[in-house]
């Protein structure tokens, strides 16, 4: 039998946007994103844009944002906010140590979930290229990233509705 095909970043963007309420942003001289993230894709719940729960790049952020080697061919690499406890959960400390700790950690890994380079401590998470070792795994926490931000985007709705 073979190995299940693992999703492209554009499958993955798919199957965010199949989700309630997703708005998307992909960074463009347009957007007047930066040109060290025009085709990153920045994924919204709700037309305020404030807080993206979702990011997909498929390129170095020169000078920012290059240790998971994303000029690699086919490599892209999928953003989650998961939020202080599951990132707890997720790796065993807190955000807050994810500085400390980023030594230890080889984020240019494909399919493994993994605290992300830059915002770790933000308990971010993020996977290289899911596919069969994390794709259940990254599924759930694609759900879980986006009802944070529904509860997100209700809780502000209704603070500027009273």
């Amino acid at each position: 039998m073979a190995e299940p095909q693992s999703p492209t970043a554009d499958e993955i963007a798919g199957r965010i946007l199949a989700l309630p309420g997703v708005e998307l942003l992909v960074a463009s001289k347009e957007s007047s994103a930066p040109e060290v993230a025009w085709g990153w894709r920045f994924f919204y719940v709700g037309p305020d844009r404030r807080l993206p729960f979702a990011t997909i790049g498929e390129s170095d952020m020169a000078g920012f944002d290059e240790e998971s080697r994303l000029h690699r061919p086919g490599v892209f690499r999928l953003n989650l906010d998961v939020g202080r406890r599951e990132f707890a959960r997720l790796f065993g400390y807190p955000p807050a140590e994810s500085d400390d700790r980023r030594a230890s950690v080889d984020v240019s890994v494909l399919d493994e979930v993994l605290p992300h380079p830059v915002y770790g401590t933000a308990a971010w998470a993020c996977v290289l290229n899911p596919g069969p070792r994390s794709l259940a795994e990254v599924e759930r926490l694609i759900a879980y990233a986006h009802q944070r931000a529904q509860e997100r985007h209700r809780r502000t709705s209704d603070r500027r509705s009273t």
